[in-house]
């Protein structure tokens, strides 16, 4: 039978040409990443307009941390609905509605006259962040043939770090405001990009729609390429993943899906809880409580960021999952010690001329580590581990841990910072260095394996 749908060429000549990156596939991975723009564009704005938005709307450290963390609390809403939503739906029409919540929320801040207008947007992109962070790596991951697909799906992180060091960069030269109208312009890029892309073959196959598969999988691979038996194999296992009882939210809890729920929901909390959204939120301030200048040490910290970050694209497919997010976070680890050891020598007056440069050495060094890997490598495993039958509930219950953590380290931050500048940091130090024994003992390589293969591994469909 496959030497029939091969149709007397090599199979090693099908592969090659099945597996490549063709312009289609890229220009789809670019379209998604806009959203991951969008999203990093959101997240690090709230640093370099802080001083701006608390004078002229004096505002108290108290409101600018509700303003800070609301973005975070809405994201667990926004989690809660996107499997669903995205099931539902489809992928491209999800991506089109989570723009719409950016663009409204960007509108509300724009013209914002007190904190409840500039809350109300912050709340309403929240909602499109929780939906973009579980559709974007989910759609790329269907799309790309698996042995680039960390590669590629690692681009929407990496376009994540690229928004929130954008903003730092810019966030230097423009107002609040027009930093506000600044941060829309990737959304509307997004949503016109939409109209463009093809949906993605397994959810199509999902509803039943053979083919609207395989003519997505002709646009994706291009016309040179054997289809038939990537279509067969989506084909084969979504009939199997569909045999299986449908799905309810309490059957993320049998026992078969234990492994891939612990590794999903653990990487994300234990991510968010080893800092990452309290340094970026509030970068400026920190910078300034170290004795850095914030705007210098902003524009390094965004610069650094990104040169790192493109080494998570290029390592993901050959390195691997678990090198990458184990390296990572031993560099995240020591960064944040050093942090705190340098606010720790200030509080005491021990060495002061080393507590500025330990501080702001710290800060790039979890910058980078975070870049390279810590942030976006869990994103990729969770857009892999869960199977058809479940992937709605499973990612969304993923991403709401993730939201959920992220709000309680955004909100708390700066209380944490005022109570112990040193102790928080070493905190932070830590749950990175669980992250390490977590990822040793329980996270699985994911590296050069079909989605189908990974999930079969992991013993989830009996």
């Amino acid at each position: 039978m496959e030497e029939g749908l091969l149709s007397g060429r090599s199979r090693d000549e099908v592969t090659s040409r099945s597996c490549s990156a063709t312009l289609m596939v890229v220009f789809s991975t670019a379209v998604a990443a806009c959203g991951s723009l969008a999203y990093g564009f959101a997240v690090g704005y709230s640093s370099p307009a802080e001083s701006g938005i608390m004078h002229d709307l004096d505002l108290s450290i108290a409101e600018y941390s509700v303003f800070g963390s609301i973005l975070t609390f809405a994201g667990m809403m926004g989690a809660l609905i996107s499997g669903k939503l995205s099931d539902f739906f489809g992928r491209r029409v999800t991506m089109w509605i989570l723009e719409m919540f950016f663009i409204v929320g960007w509108i509300l801040i724009m013209v914002g006259k007190n904190a409840w207008w500039l809350d109300a947007g912050r709340f309403l992109m929240g909602i499109g962040a929780g939906l973009h962070c579980y559709v974007a790596p989910i759609y790329i991951a269907e799309i790309t043939p698996k042995n680039i697909r960390g590669a590629f799906t690692a681009v929407a992180t990496f376009t994540v770090t690229c928004g929130f060091s954008i903003m730092f960069f810019i966030g230097n030269f423009l107002t609040w405001r027009s930093l506000a109208i600044f941060g829309v312009m990737p959304s509307l890029v997004h949503i016109l990009g939409v109209f463009f892309i093809p949906e993605s073959p397994r959810w199509l196959a999902k509803i039943g729609k053979e083919k609207a598969v395989e003519l997505a999988l002709r646009r994706l691979r291009g016309k040179g390429a054997d289809i038939f038996s990537e279509a067969a194999e989506i084909k084969d296992y979504t009939e199997t993943a569909q045999l299986l009882p449908k799905s309810r939210f309490l059957d993320l809890f049998d026992r078969k899906y234990a492994h891939p729920l612990i590794v999903g929901v653990g990487l994300m909390v234990l991510v968010q809880f080893g800092g990452t959204d309290g340094v970026s939120s509030y970068a400026s301030s920190i910078f300034e409580a170290a004795g850095c200048s914030a705007g210098l040490a902003s524009t390094v910290m965004a610069t650094i960021q990104l040169p790192f970050a493109s080494l998570s694209v290029l390592l993901m497919d050959k390195a691997g999952r678990r090198p990458i997010l184990m390296f990572t976070a031993a560099g995240s680890c020591i960064g944040c010690f050093l942090v705190g050891l340098g606010f720790f020598f200030k509080d005491h007056n021990l060495f002061k001329e080393f507590s500025a440069p330990l501080a702001l050495t710290g800060l790039l060094i979890y910058s980078a580590s975070f870049s390279a890997g810590m942030g976006g490598t869990p994103w990729v495993i969770m857009s892999e581990i869960f199977p058809i039958n479940i992937k709605g509930t499973g990612g969304s219950l993923v991403t709401l841990g993730n939201w959920f953590s992220s709000w309680i380290v955004t909100y708390a931050f700066n209380y944490l910072f005022e109570w112990s500048s040193s102790g928080v940091f070493f905190v932070f130090s830590i749950v990175c260095a669980l992250i390490i024994l977590f990822t040793a003992l329980l996270v699985p390589e994911t590296k050069g394996r079909t989605l189908e293969e990974i999930q079969e591994s992991m013993a989830l469909l009996k």
